[in-house]
């Protein structure tokens, strides 16, 4: 392996929390500002559910040029607002409660450790954001955090979402630099690890909560618990063969 050049991160679950609770809880206050006679969770489920038919429908991963047209979340969850008010008979705004969760997700917290290790890798490494996000909420996110990066992209940017190649060679290419030189770290093996590695990329799985490898994915060139591990791996990045 090459010598590391730069390492570019994830956003969110690598970088910052995106927990379930906060999901229903801006669900919740969707109810709430909206009078809605459901339970919040209730709510949460059902669209939940068609959120995730999105993600696995989004992309055409074996013929790139068959996939469906590209979607912001903010339109997608406005869809899926849509569809399951529908199904529930609620009177809801779909625009106004997407907003609303966009807004949230500009609002979450980073992991203890994020703010001392980015420090400490950015004082060697050139660094770099590229998230499967809305540009609404994650440069709100990174300025209220004050994190700065070399290159921030999302995949509203590139309109394309991890795992197509499209986001991951981008970035390399607007860093200058090559893949063999890139280490890409995120908690997602399907959208960062499948991608990043499709690439040429080394990869880091941040896996925080002790999940199992899939079979069915390629497998992480090293996994860590959290980003304070970060900086010994990188910088014996060459020795590993």
């Amino acid at each position: 392996m090459a010598p590391v050049k730069a390492v570019v991160f994830d956003m969110y679950e690598t970088l910052v929390t995106n927990p379930e609770g906060s999901w229903i809880g801006v669900f919740g206050e969707i109810c709430q500002t909206q009078g809605l006679g459901v339970d919040p969770e209730v709510l949460f489920r059902g669209w939940k559910a068609l959120e995730v038919q999105f993600r696995r429908t989004r992309l055409n991963l074996e013929e790139p040029e068959k996939s469906p047209p590209f979607k912001s979340y903010e339109e997608a969850w406005r869809g899926c607002f849509e569809e399951v008010f529908g199904q529930m008979s609620l009177a809801g705004d779909p625009g106004k409660a997407a907003r609303m969760a966009v807004v949230s997700m500009g609002r979450q917290d980073p992991f203890d450790e994020v703010p001392k290790a980015i420090m400490d890798i950015q004082d060697r490494w050139t660094t770099a954001v590229l998230s499967n996000a809305d540009d609404d909420y994650l440069l709100p996110q990174l300025e209220r955090l004050n994190m700065q990066f070399s290159l921030v992209l999302s995949s509203e940017m590139v309109r394309a979402y991890k795992p197509h190649p499209r986001p991951f060679r981008t970035v390399l290419e607007r860093l200058g630099v090559e893949a063999v030189e890139a280490v890409y770290v995120g908690d997602n093996l399907f959208d960062d690890v499948k991608g990043a590695k499709g690439v040429g990329m080394g990869t880091i799985w941040i896996n925080r909560h002790g999940k199992l490898l899939d079979d069915g994915l390629p497998s992480p060139d090293h996994q860590v618990a959290n980003l304070a591990e970060l900086p010994q791996i990188l910088e014996r990045w060459d020795q590993w063969s």
